[in-house]
Formats: structure tokens, C-alpha cells, sequence
């Protein structure tokens, strides 16, 4: 263990770098997390874990010798965490793969069309984590590694395949593996959610302000329309997903 008491010390500048650019993370191939929580999620299911940044009395997990351990004070610890409120640990791991595998199997996959929340890319990660269903990151996506959509995924990052792929290649996976493509959008074939069959499918959900992209919906075989009171016009795109994937697990099973 080591202590360090300088807000320019190298491992604080690369921390603040992490946070800050996503050149910088794609460049070192690290992202930066931060909360005790999170470690526990890193450490249960064995992230590659490269450094860590905590303040006096925050009880640590077996982290073993390879990892970079150092105390800081407080001060130093809000200058290198991302959140207004820092909860006493900050700590780099290794970036994992998202290549797709060249077949899907059968299952249930959610296409995020240019959703640029990071929270709500990291919310609809979680919720698809906890409904069995597997994400893609399409062009447009808020990065994977920004801080705060993986704070808002909650550990997703160490146990749940996410995959990157143009459109074109999501699509072409899920109608490949002979599944339905459906969009929450509305048009001339929209149908209510519940006559789709959202066992086995793929559905893309679109960007906050425009919505599914023309490409995709040139590309699926359905839209689809969430039942809703006429009064509202629209859901928040981790609102609508979350609908969805339920919806889809409710059916389909876990």
C-alpha cells in the first residue's frame, strides 16, 4: 500500500484523464468507476483491475498484489472522482471486447440507435442485464465507458456481453439467427406491443430527441407502440426499453 498526497501525481492526472476523455480511455484501453459498490461487482466477477484510489476508512475487497493500492486524502479524492459527492474509492480496470460473435443464438437482443444519455444508455444496459436480453451499441451511442454510464449500468461492464456493430450488422445478426426486428416508433405498421412476439426478437430503441433513425426502420419488419394514456405523447428512452425487456422476459421467460 502506498499513500499519495499530491493532486498532480501521475496516477491522478491519468484518473482525471480517464474521466474525462473517451480518446484517452480508447488510447490507454482503461475506464475509470467509481463507488465501493462497484468494485465489489468488479471483484466478484473478475474485471481486470488495474488501480485503486481510496480514502482513509473505506473498507477494501481482496484485491491482490497486482493491483496498484494508494490512500489519499479527501481533497485529493475530489479532484480525481467523477461525482460531486465522492464515496471514498475511485479505480481503473482493462476495457473488455465488444466485437459480436459471427451467429447469435435465439434470444432476446436490444439495438440503442443513437441514444446519447449516458445515463440512459447505462440504465437501459441495466435493465437488460436484469431481463436476459443482450445490447447493442449501435452508432451515436453515448460512449460505454463514460463515467456516468457506467455508474447508471451498475456493474453490467463485468458480467454482460455488449456488443458494437454498425446497424447494418446488428441487423443483419438478428435476421440471420432468423428473428424478428421490431422498433419503438410509430408508422404505418405499428402495432401494440402486446400482439408482437418479444420472446425471441431483436428491438432497436431510439435516440432521445429523433427517434429511430430512417436506416433502421428501413431495416426492421415491425414498429412497435408502447399502450399509454393519450394524454402522454412519448416515454424517456430508458422508460420505453425498460417496457419492453420487461415485456419480452414476462413472455419469454428468464
Amino acid at each position: 500500500m502506498e499513500t499519495l498526497t499530491s493532486k498532480t501525481n501521475p496516477l491522478c492526472v491519468h484518473f482525471r484523464k480517464l474521466a474525462s476523455s473517451r480518446a484517452y480511455r480508447e488510447k490507454t484501453g482503461e475506464f475509470l468507476c467509481d463507488s465501493p459498490k462497484l468494485l465489489e461487482e468488479a471483484v466478484r466477477w473478475g474485471a481486470e483491475i488495474r488501480a485503486v484510489l481510496y480514502t482513509a476508512g473505506t473498507d477494501l475487497p481482496e484485491l491482490g498484489s497486482a493491483v496498484r493500492q494508494a490512500s489519499v486524502s479527501e481533497g485529493v479524492m475530489g479532484s480525481v472522482s467523477p461525482m460531486e459527492t465522492p464515496q471514498g474509492v475511485v479505480f481503473s480496470c482493462a476495457m473488455g471486447e465488444h466485437r459480436p460473435p459471427e451467429a447469435l443464438a435465439p434470444g432476446r437482443y436490444v439495438l440503442l440507435d443513437g441514444v446519447q444519455d449516458p445515463g440512459n444508455v447505462g440504465t437501459i444496459l441495466r435493465t437488460a442485464d436484469a431481463f436476459r436480453w443482450t445490447a447493442f451499441l449501435l452508432p451515436g451511442c453515448a460512449d460505454l465507458y463514460n463515467p456516468k454510464t457506467v455508474r447508471a449500468s451498475m456493474g453490467v461492464h463485468f458480467r454482460s456481453a455488449v456488443w458494437r456493430a454498425s446497424m447494418a450488422e446488428a441487423a443483419g445478426l438478428v435476421k440471420q439467427a432468423g428473428l424478428p426486428l421490431y422498433a419503438a416508433a410509430l408508422g404505418t405498421d405499428t402495432v401494440d406491443m402486446r400482439q408482437a412476439d418479444l420472446r425471441r426478437c431483436g428491438v432497436i430503441i431510439g435516440s432521445e430527441g429523433r427517434g429511430v433513425s430512417q436506416e433502421a426502420l428501413e431495416l426492421c419488419s415491425r414498429t412497435l407502440r408502447i399502450p399509454m394514456a393519450e394524454t402522454c405523447e412519448s416515454l424517456n428512452a430508458a422508460a420505453a426499453a425498460a417496457v419492453l425487456l420487461w415485456e419480452g422476459a414476462r413472455n419469454g421467460g428468464r
